[in-house]
């Protein structure tokens, strides 16, 4: 981008003293979410060989395909990455030791209590961040050990925090209440919306939607071009008598809609629900009886980009944002 060629080497050193990035050791505080069926190897090496910090997704991802994924990068390119390991997740325990075995630098946990792996990580040196949805599970995450936090408000695409808390009323909430430093998440996909979230005291940024409409995004071309076509009502918070799911409109959520109309229970939702919804609609491309799992951002995406590409407007959004706020004052 030639904004960032003009400013040479300050632009460079521009986020040398970003606590995240010394973290990290990246170039830009900018973190690609571990989404489900999108975040493989090849989406996490793009983006980490651009400067942000890719991840692995491994909650869709069956022990022996998480190794797989984590040598391919490994094999590919030097630079630091992350993987995502929702706690609840049944083979937890084998995760952990491909973690440990092949010496991940990085780990991404949510769903679940820190308090269960942090210490264990750690005791490898491996560096440990927490996902959270309100002030009190950031107090707890801290307590546990992690080196930072996630705080995503309810914007964000899939699983999502019971309390529905915005990333804008989240973010300095979170980051008063913690000494450790926070990367903000949740209807983050612009530069503009990166320089929001750290005037609002984030170090950071992770970014889901945005990148799962990347070339290198393992997600079916269908999901894709259903995030780009996706306008600002396009996406809604269901699921919530099970774990809240931010998903596309679609023919499976209209089926989920009535039943929660009706009072229908748990048991009753779930198996309609049933198994691998997830997989079919991003996965698989089955835009009506997917789960087509998306942020509230998807509106303004009207591209199918590299995730370098992604990258770089990111970073040249953020200083023209910079620019226009100094000449401003």
């Amino acid at each position: 981008m030639d904004i960032l060629h003009n400013l040479g080497e300050k632009f460079n050193r521009m986020f040398e003293n970003n606590p995240i990035c010394q973290l990290f050791k990246i170039k830009y505080p900018i973190i690609q979410a571990g989404m489900v069926w999108c975040s493989g190897w090849k989406l996490a090496r793009a983006v980490s060989d651009a400067g942000g910090l890719g991840i692995i997704g491994a909650g869709s991802m069956y022990p022996e395909v998480l190794e797989t994924h984590i040598l391919k990068y490994k094999n590919a390119t030097d630079k630091p990455f992350a993987v995502n390991l929702p706690l609840l997740y049944p083979d937890i325990d084998k995760h952990i030791e491909l973690i440990l075995k092949h010496k991940v630098p990085i780990v991404f946990t949510s769903a679940g209590n820190p308090k269960v792996w942090t210490q264990k990580l750690k005791e490898q040196g491996i560096i440990v961040v927490h996902v959270i949805s309100n002030v009190k599970f950031a107090l707890k995450a801290q307590e546990a050990g992690v080196d930072a936090i996630v705080a995503e408000g309810f914007e964000a695409g899939g699983h999502n925090g019971r309390d529905e808390i915005t990333t804008l009323c989240l973010i300095p909430q979170v980051v008063r209440a913690v000494k450790i430093p926070v990367i903000a998440a949740g209807g983050i996909a612009t530069g503009s919306a990166m320089f929001a979230a750290m005037a609002l005291g984030a170090s950071a940024v992770q970014i889901g939607t945005r990148f799962a409409a990347s070339e290198e995004s393992s997600a079916h071309d269908n999901f894709k071009k259903a995030i780009v076509a996706a306008q600002d009502d396009s996406t809604v918070l269901t699921l919530k008598s099970i774990t809240p799911t931010r998903m596309i409109k679609n023919a499976f959520y209209e089926k989920i809609r009535t039943l929660e109309q009706q009072c229908a229970s748990v048991e009753e939702i779930r198996a309609v629900l049933g198994k691998g919804r997830a997989k079919k609609g991003i996965f698989e491309g089955d835009l009506e009886e997917g789960e087509l799992e998306i942020g509230q951002i998807a509106g303004i995406i009207d591209s199918i980009l590299p995730a370098k590409t992604i990258v770089e407007q990111l970073i040249s959004e953020y200083i023209q944002t910079q620019q226009r706020m100094c000449s401003n004052i």
